[in-house]
C-alpha cells in the first residue's frame, strides 16, 4: 500500500509540474489591453495630426483683449478667508 501511495504522489506531482509550465495564461496574453483600451477610447479625432491647414478661430485684436483679461485675473489678491476661532465659550456657568 506504501509503495502504491508513494506512485500516486509522485505522479500527481509530477503532472502539476508538467501543467504549470505550459504556455502563457489567458491572463497573460490579455495583459495590458485594458490601459490600451482606455488610451484609445480618450482620442477624440484620431485623424487630427493629419490635417495640416491652418486652425482659424479669434481674430488678432479679440484674442489680446482675452489675454489680458485672463491675465488680470491673476493680479487680484485672493480674499482672505474669514474664520472665527472661539474657545471655551460653550456653556454658561
Amino acid at each position: 500500500m506504501g509503495r502504491r501511495s508513494f506512485f500516486l504522489i509522485g505522479f500527481a506531482a509530477l503532472f502539476f509540474i508538467v501543467v504549470g509550465c505550459t504556455g502563457p495564461s489567458r491572463l497573460e496574453k490579455d495583459f495590458g489591453n485594458s490601459v490600451n483600451l482606455a488610451i484609445s477610447n480618450q482620442i477624440l479625432d484620431p485623424e487630427a495630426g493629419k490635417n495640416i491647414e491652418p486652425v482659424s478661430g479669434l481674430d488678432g485684436e479679440a484674442a489680446q483683449a482675452t489675454l489680458e483679461k485672463y491675465r488680470k485675473d491673476f493680479e487680484k489678491p485672493p480674499a482672505p478667508v474669514p474664520y472665527t476661532l472661539t474657545i471655551g465659550t460653550g456653556g454658561n456657568k
